[in-house]
Formats: structure tokens, C-alpha cells, sequence
């Protein structure tokens, strides 16, 4: 009679403790760390994009930068970032008078098409 139990035992694969262990595990936390392995996945993609581009003054907060995004044409945007703060300034056809007050620096065009700006002061 106790070889027939052992065997029967045997031919299940699995004890009563492995049944009772696996029961009472959470079928939603493997879930929840495949949500986090994606937020930590995303955030490493964001930093290797920035840093891919050489602009690793995007994610600090104390430098300054100025980014044109396609300079001459109708569809120029020019970037700001001040600090902390991020502006996107447009370009458009309305033409508006003001007073110039004084010039922030110069732009100059170099012979293969790039372009250098250089700060006043």
C-alpha cells in the first residue's frame, strides 16, 4: 500500500506544498514589473536619444541653449531653453512693426551651409 501511494505521488509531478506556494502567489505583480522594466526601458531610450544628438545641455537645468529648426524657411521654428524653461518661438508671414531695442548676437552662414551663433557680449 505504500509503494502504490509513493508511485501515485510520483505519476502527479507535484506535492501538495508546490499547489499550495503557486495558489496563493499575485497573478498581477508579474505585471506590474513588466510596467516598470518599460518605464526604466523608456527612460534609457529618452537619455540615449539626447545624448545622441550631442545636446546633453537639454537635461541639465543650468544651461542655456538656442536650437533653429530649419533657418530661411517659412517653417523656422527657433528653441529656447532659459534654465528650466523651454520656448519654442514660430515663425510667421505677418509683418509687425517695433522698436529694436539692441541685438541679443549674430548668426553667420558658413560656406557649407551651416550656421554659427554667436551671443553679444
Amino acid at each position: 500500500m505504500v509503494i502504490l501511494m509513493y508511485l501515485k505521488n510520483e505519476n502527479s509531478g507535484r506535492s501538495g506544498i508546490s499547489r499550495r506556494r503557486r495558489n496563493d502567489e499575485n497573478p498581477m505583480s508579474g505585471v506590474a514589473n513588466l510596467f516598470d522594466v518599460a518605464m526604466v526601458f523608456a527612460v534609457a531610450l529618452l537619455v540615449a536619444l539626447v545624448t545622441s544628438y550631442h545636446l546633453p545641455e537639454l537635461i541639465t537645468p543650468d544651461q542655456d541653449i538656442t536650437i533653429v529648426k530649419n533657418p530661411g524657411e517659412p517653417t523656422m521654428e527657433v528653441i529656447v531653453k532659459s534654465g528650466q524653461e523651454i520656448k519654442t518661438l514660430n515663425m510667421s508671414e505677418i509683418m509687425v512693426e517695433e522698436d529694436i531695442v539692441g541685438t541679443v548676437g549674430t548668426i553667420y552662414e558658413m560656406k557649407g551651409g551651416g550656421m554659427i551663433y554667436v551671443p553679444d557680449g
